[in-house]
């Protein structure tokens, strides 16, 4: 069985970049385990769940019954730590890195023994080999900060997206006047995210992004606020690394797409390479 770790902070993360993947995983029969730092139960950012900022950019109503689900669900309510001693990565298929503005998931982002996990951890996803890793919105910032053995991020060859800065700037100022920095993770006047990615690997082409790829874009019939008009899978945009099982995403609205595409390629690497692995033994 196709084993997955959903490592996370304590609080802070997107709710639908955790309960969409994490529904898709089970759906497909996989094993998923969730750690945080000292093995304390998570919880996802409040404000993502409830009041006027849920309203205006948080998860929709689909993604909070997943949500409700998913907190009683035996795996959340015993996660793992992935500071206790011993506690390595390598027993995991797939680990998957969800994002979050609220400044609580810089425990994950910023915890240099999160990277140290991750370091020994990645090289094992360069094909073919079969471990994967996903990550989503501020999540692929966690491998942005690991560094390898050479010094460079553990994705300098990768091709990568996460949170475009065109995003993180229109929801900073669109909404400083009743949230302050909270669109800054690491508070107002920091760089975005999508510089920190474009420093960190070799060339800053190597990140992608897009507005509305994959479909022209039409209006919607109802007035939307703030990113409303773009927030819809119709218009998900993730990318696939050609070198190494990393799928990086931009942003909530992907998540879905994100979980298809990890999905599909523990599959191929597993499924159906354990099956051709049977038929050239007999």
């Amino acid at each position: 069985m196709v084993k997955v770790l959903i490592i996370m902070a304590n609080y802070g993360h997107d709710p639908t970049e955790v309960a969409v993947p994490y529904q898709a995983f089970k759906d497909a029969g996989f094993e998923v385990n969730f750690a945080t730092e000292t093995g304390s139960t998570p919880r996802c950012d409040a404000r993502m769940l409830e009041g006027l900022s849920q309203k205006l950019l948080g998860a929709a109503a689909s993604v909070k019954r997943l949500y409700d689900a998913m907190v009683k669900s035996a795996e959340m309510q015993n996660p793992l730590s992935w500071s206790s001693p011993g506690f390595t990565l390598d027993g995991f298929d797939i680990v998957h890195i969800p994002g979050g503005h609220d400044k609580e998931v810089r425990q994950l982002m910023d915890s240099t023994t999160a990277q140290k996990l991750l370091a020994d951890y990645f090289p094992q996803t360069k094909k073919p080999g079969k471990k994967i890793v996903s990550a989503i919105c501020h999540g692929p910032l966690v491998l942005c900060n690991t560094k390898g053995q050479d010094g460079n991020s553990v994705l300098y060859h990768c091709t990568t997206t996460a949170l475009p800065g065109c995003f993180e700037s229109l929801a900073y100022h669109g909404t400083k006047l009743f949230l302050g920095d909270y669109y800054k993770t690491y508070g107002a006047g920091t760089e975005n995210v999508e510089d920190s990615m474009r420093k960190a690997v070799k060339d800053p082409s190597q990140f992608k992004s897009s507005w509305m790829p994959n479909r022209p874009f039409v209006p919607p019939r109802l007035p939307n606020l703030m990113l409303r008009p773009l927030l819809s899978s119709e218009y998900s945009f993730v990318v696939e690394d050609t070198e190494y099982n990393y799928i990086s995403a931009r942003f909530p609205p992907d998540a879905a797409k994100l979980a298809e595409m990890t999905v599909n390629l523990a599959h191929l690497v597993h499924v159906q390479g354990f099956k051709g692995e049977e038929s050239a033994t007999t």
